[in-house]
């Protein structure tokens, strides 16, 4: 690819914020690097990097440079990953981020499986919280991204959503785990471990509580969705979650989930989402096929079992746009 080579450099420094970094990460000399960076200020007549005392900072100009660098890169990938599916059909690499949850839930069993399906198909998945899975897609990092409770964001397009509410997550055997909904006014008068405050879950969690005249104070609160289950299950106390999040511990009987019977508790909507005016690659449409029908599954399981209500239309692959764009 014509100047592929700077590109790449910019695109790494403006990763690392230091040309150090970049240079060992890219195995090349930093004096190398930082001829390409003044080449192009050269060439665009203005500073690209804002020198400062630990490292490198994009200027205006070099967010708007960056911007056009990863899309021309991404543009690259893309026809490259069409030539190598002319020769080798169903290659190519799927890069995705998601909620820290959803990594740790549902996501692991359902990429093995497509893995086994398409073994030349590479995937690339980070996790984080839902403000910072926005931003990846937006920026072209990504493919794609998977979540709870993403607003409405200009520069990304809905591919799928899907509704669910939160619950109560107990140890087998406890007095709570009966058959059929639960009342929070009982949850409340357990020992809770609780996501932490500033999370969107813990968001949706407090807008529950609300009603609740007293405040609710959970014995542990952490931001690891991951350590929530691991201590319902030592019998530290009760938790609340989506029941996407303990499927599995579920099914193996290590806990038990149990939707909230309050008619005002609210739900954590799930939403699968790329950038609005990219066009998704071979590899990528296959895997965000294959993910639907996985989670259209696991959903219509959960509703069976009166864990999640009945689903809109999951999918509106006409609707390029979120309506805030």
């Amino acid at each position: 690819m014509l100047h592929s080579r700077k590109l790449l450099y910019i695109d790494e420094i403006a990763r690392c914020g230091s040309i150090r970094k970049a240079a060992t990460r890219l195995n090349v000399a930093s004096s190398a690097i930082n001829r390409q960076i003044l080449a192009l200020e050269e060439e665009l007549g203005v500073p690209i990097f804002e020198r400062m005392p630990r490292g490198l900072k994009l200027t205006a100009a070099g967010e708007l440079c960056i911007e056009h660098i990863r899309e021309v890169l991404k543009t690259y990938e893309r026809m490259e990953s069409r030539i190598r599916g002319l020769k080798m059909p169903q290659a190519g690499k799927v890069a995705l981020v998601a909620t820290v949850g959803l990594a740790a839930g549902p996501l692991p069993d359902i990429i093995a499986r497509f893995v086994a399906q398409h073994p030349r198909v590479r995937i690339h998945l980070r996790n984080d919280g839902p403000s910072n899975t926005i931003q990846p897609v937006v920026n072209g990092e990504v493919d794609i991204g998977i979540g709870f409770n993403i607003p409405a964001t200009p520069g990304i397009r809905t591919l799928a959503n899907f509704d669910i509410p939160i619950g109560v997550v107990m140890p087998p055997g406890h007095r709570l785990a009966g058959e059929g909904a639960v009342d929070l006014a009982d949850v409340v008068q357990e020992p809770l471990v609780l996501s932490q405050q500033g999370t969107s879950l813990r968001n949706v969690i407090n807008l529950a509580l609300s009603p609740f005249s007293m405040p609710v104070e959970p014995i542990v609160e952490t931001n690891a969705s991951e350590m929530l289950k691991q201590l319902v299950k030592a019998g530290t106390g009760l938790t609340l979650l989506n029941p996407l999040d303990v499927l599995q511990e579920c099914r193996r009987g290590e806990l038990v989930f149990r939707p909230l019977a309050n008619p005002h508790a609210r739900h954590q909507p799930m939403k699968l989402f790329a950038r609005s005016r990219a066009t998704l690659d071979t590899a990528t449409s296959l895997f965000v096929e294959f993910l639907l029908s996985e989670l259209s599954g696991l959903v219509g399981e959960l509703q069976a079992k009166g864990h999640v209500p009945p689903q809109p239309q999951a999918r509106d692959a006409q609707r390029d746009q979120d309506q805030r764009e």
